[in-house]
Formats: structure tokens, sequence, C-alpha cells
């Protein structure tokens, strides 16, 4: 099997072990090993690709051609394939947690969960290896489309109003701001392809290509860059592996990659260094580190503290973009597989808290790490992901965006990053240390998330501490498509 034959196999695997989940979702077992097999199957053809992109080779599968010049195509470059790869692989851990999950907390229309879940994925893979803006857009509203149905999933006035929340935000700005931008692209340059450089003449007018890309980022907005972020915390009334999905392995990922290989594959960073029609963004992104921390700190429930913890997060990649230089589109691309580890581990612990002990709040989780010490001692190893403590991966991540900014020589952002990592430690570890050390609201006893959901945070927290000393390959794949 070649290379091309597996970028096309990768996007319709998902969608195939879908329609086969809606055949055999009466027999719970079954489905559930459907799902798991599709899981691992499409992280190994993930994985086939990595050698002959390594060795330069970009594998091309053209899917379509609607009309002359406009093609849905796919390719693999490094930073499509770092992405798929975690996509893929954290498909199957959230999978293993969704056995433990959804049958420990009743939840109901279990198969039509796994089966949108699946097409979600499948949007994804068209995704990482888009080889043009068409073929990305197209993808890009069809996630959009497949994980309404998961935030809506409850089916309550609560989950009906988040979801019309996240349709009107996610749309409204693809179709207002990306579409207007994909224009003006085609328009100057007669393309949509992503090339290695950019596809901007030299000549574009600095004005032009500064609004462009203005309205390219504030575009994507699964980015959840401000102000374009209410949809994120909104569809936290989803169940906690939609919440996983979205913020580590799907949806918001989906975002701050288009980012990124929207600026090193269309505008180019030479481009955008010279002209500097990225200066216009950069205090978007820093607002949004700092304001979604602060914002954080004063939320007492789990999951929406970890929802706009998410926000700041991705704004880490956003502006590693933005800088355009090698070293902060290296720090985007890296920290989007750490912070994907860390996040997804603390939102595991927060359904595992809420299906055992049904705590939804930080102030009622007093003690509760004398009764989840497994739990707790997870989300500890995530917070410390997350806050970019060795030996955890995301240290490497915030180290070499602080030499992009360094390579900026802008010392506002060095102290906003420093400021920025105090925060997280403020928001995030005052909820292990009140579950080990403060007492308990009632007697203790112990008891412990479903076994499933213990596997999960095994593999994600193995994971966080692996990163931090196999960062050096991750790098240097990535460099593949990003250095000259």
């Amino acid at each position: 099997m070649d290379a091309p034959d597996l970028l096309a196999i990768s996007l319709l695997l998902p969608l195939a072990g879908g329609l086969l989940l809606l055949g055999v979702g009466r027999w719970p077992n079954l489905r559930e090993a459907v799902t798991l097999t599709t899981a691992a199957t499409l992280f190994y053809l993930v994985t086939r690709l990595i050698a002959p992109v390594a060795g330069g080779a970009i594998p091309l599968r053209v899917l379509a051609e609607p009309v002359p010049g406009f093609q849905l195509a796919l390719h693999a470059e490094p930073l499509g394939l770092l992405y798929a790869g975690l996509a893929s692989f954290l498909w199957f851990v959230t999978s293993i947690y969704s056995i433990g999950y959804l049958r420990a907390h009743h939840e109901h229309h279990q198969t039509r969960f796994y089966f949108w879940f699946a097409i979600a994925i499948s949007a994804v893979m068209g995704i990482a290896f888009a080889a043009n803006l068409l073929t990305l857009f197209s993808f890009y509203e069809l996630l959009t489309l497949a994980t309404y149905p998961l935030v809506t999933h409850a089916q309550t006035p609560e989950a009906r109003r988040a979801g019309r929340v996240y349709l009107g935000i996610l749309v409204g700005t693809s179709m207002v701001f990306l579409l207007l931008a994909m224009a003006l692209i085609w328009s100057l340059t007669g393309t949509l392809e992503f090339r290695r450089g950019g596809i901007f003449d030299p000549s574009v007018a600095p004005g032009l290509l500064a609004l462009i890309y203005v309205l390219f980022v504030f575009g994507v907005g699964k980015a959840a860059l401000m102000p374009f972020h209410r949809w994120l915390p909104a569809a936290m009334v989803a169940p906690t592996p939609v919440s996983a999905l979205l913020h580590a392995v799907a949806v918001v990922k989906a975002g701050v990659f288009t980012i990124l290989k929207g600026t090193v594959y269309l505008f180019g960073l030479d481009t955008l260094a010279a002209t500097g029609a990225n200066r216009w963004l950069l205090p978007f992104a820093a607002l949004t580190i700092l304001l979604a921390s602060l914002t954080a700190m004063r939320r007492d429930n789990l999951k929406a503290r970890l929802a706009y913890s998410t926000v700041s997060q991705l704004s880490y990649i956003v502006l590693g973009a933005l800088l355009a230089n090698v070293w902060g589109v290296l720090a985007g691309a890296l920290h989007m597989v750490m912070h994907g580890f860390g996040k997804i581990t603390l939102f595991f612990c927060a359904g595992a808290i809420q299906v055992t002990e049904h705590r939804t709040e930080i102030s009622d989780m007093r003690g509760i790490g004398r009764r989840m010490p497994l739990t707790m001692a997870a989300f500890t190893i995530g917070a410390l992901m997350i806050v970019g403590l060795p030996p955890l991966g995301p240290m490497w991540s915030k180290w070499y965006l602080l030499l992009g900014v360094f390579q900026d020589d802008d010392w506002l952002l060095v102290a906003l990053l420093v400021l920025s990592t105090v925060l997280n430690a403020a928001y995030l570890l005052p909820i292990p240390a009140r579950g080990f050390l403060d007492p308990a609201h009632s007697p203790v006893v112990r008891r412990e998330a479903p076994a499933a959901c213990l596997l999960a945070l095994a593999i994600t927290c193995v994971g966080c501490v692996a990163l931090f000393f196999y960062a050096g390959p991750l790098l240097r794949f990535a460099a593949l498509g990003v250095t000259p």
C-alpha cells in the first residue's frame, strides 16, 4: 500500500467505522470493539506515513475536481502528520475512556455518540492532510457540523442553547471572515494550494496582506482567539469525552493547526516578517492568554475553569504562529501536542470525579484526593503539564516559544509568558492541594473511577512524561516542514 492510498484510507476508515457502528449499536460490546479497532487501525495507518514524509516525500492524492482549478486533494507534510498522529492516538485513548464513562454515567444514545465521534475524526483527517485551503475549509466546516450533535448530546434546553452559540460563532466566523480571506487569496495569487514558503508575491501591498491575514486568523474561530471564544466554554454542557474531543483531540487543535499551516504554507514566514502583516494580531493573542487565565481563576466549576485554561493555552500556539519566525512556529507545533496530552488528562479526571463522586464544583472537592488518590494524582500530573514544569513536555514548547519571542525582541511578551505561567499554577495547582490536604466533607471511603477511565488516564500520564524525554524527535520532524 503506497502513501497516497494511505491518505485516502485514513480519511475513509473512520467514516466506514462510524457506519458500521450504526449496524452493531444494539450490541454494546461489539460496538465498542469496532470503535477501538477502527481507532487503533487509523493510528497505525498514520504512523505508516512517517517514514516517507521524514525522507522528504510529500505524497498527494486528488479526491475530486468539482470545477477546473479547484481540487479536493490530500497530501502529507510534517505539520499535518503531527496533528493527524495526535488526533488518531488520542481518539483511541478517548474511546477507552468513553467505554467506562458512558456506561457508568448511564448515558443515553451511546451508539449515536460513537458514530458522530467517528465522523468528527474523519473530518480531522481531512483537515490534517488537506493539500489546499479549499479542502481544509470543506473539512473544517464538516467538523463543525459533525461535533454539533455531540455538543447537544444531552438534548436539554441548556445543551441546545450551547449548540446555537457553538454553531453561530464557528459558522459565522468561517463564512464571514475565512471565506472572504480565501476569495482575496485566490484573486491575488490564482491558487489556494499550500506551498513551502507561501504563495504571495513580494510585491503585494503590506496593508492588503495584513488585512487578509487578519481575516484568515479571525476566520478560524476554532482557535478561540478573543473575542470569538465564547463557544468553547458554552460547549462544556457536553459529556466529558466530548469535552476531551473539543479541547484536546479535534476541534480546538483543528483551529490552531489551520493557523499554523496557513502561516507557513500560504502567507510564508519571510513574507509576513518582511511586511509586518503579523504585528496587528499579536496584542489579541497576548490579551487572550492573560484574560482567559484571569477568568479561569474565578470559575468554581471545574470544567469551566479548564475551558478557559484551554482558551489561554491555545493562544500560546497562535502566538507562536504570529511571531512569524521558525522558533515560534516550532514552539506552536510542539505545544499543540503537549497541550493535547495535558488537557485531555485533566478532562478525563474531571469526568472521573463527576461519574464517581458526582461533584462538579471545585469548592466541593475538599479531601477528594483521599477518596480518589489515583485520579487526583493524574490530575496533578496534568496540572503540572499545563504549567510546564519538568519533567513534563510543555517545558520545551514554552522554552522554544521564549526563543521565538527573544528573536522578535519583544520584552513585553516575555513578561506576559512569565506571568501566564504563574497564573497557570495559581488556577490549577490549588485543586489537587485542596483534594489531598484539606479535610474531607464526608468520611473517607476509597473508590475510583471505572477501570477503563483509569487505564486511559494511565496512558495519558505516561505520555505527559514521555514527551519531556522525546520532544527532540518531534521538534526535528516538525522542522522538516518549517525550515528551508
